[in-house]
């Protein structure tokens, strides 16, 4: 199934700022790699690519954490530590990229913990799946 990318305002007024100051031309590659494989978000899944952290109780709505690589780089999607939190909603076919972020950009001990609050704080309409 073929899905709608929406990057949230949220995000690119936040982290993806700081990717696009420090890698230029290769974040605007990255950024539209990134909505091309979100178009297809369930492939993701069979590559071990994206994880599924929650689920809404009608099976709807899924809250995913994938990895990522900016483009030109030689370093891989998991030792990059660069990820995004997504919400994945089937009845609609929409994927939201909800936060776009390097560890480093997390506070605290716990980088789970961190973007759950984030998420929390800034999308009330999923902070119940969390």
């Amino acid at each position: 199934m073929r899905y709608t990318v929406v990057f949230a305002p949220f995000t690119d007024r936040h982290f993806v700022r700081t990717f696009a100051k420090k890698y230029k031309n290769a974040w605007e590659k990255t950024q539209k790699a990134l909505a091309v494989e979100f178009t297809f978000v369930d492939s993701l899944f069979e590559k071990s690519i994206a994880e599924t952290m929650s689920v809404s109780a009608d099976n709807d709505t899924r809250i995913c954490k994938t990895e990522f690589k900016i483009l030109g780089t030689e370093v891989s999607r998991h030792a990059s530590g660069n990820r995004c939190i997504i919400a994945v909603l089937s009845r609609t076919a929409v994927v939201h990229v909800l936060l776009v972020y390097s560890k480093g950009d997390i506070g605290g001990p716990n980088e789970t913990a961190g973007w759950k609050a984030v998420v929390k704080d800034n999308y009330p309409e999923y902070r119940n799946l969390l």
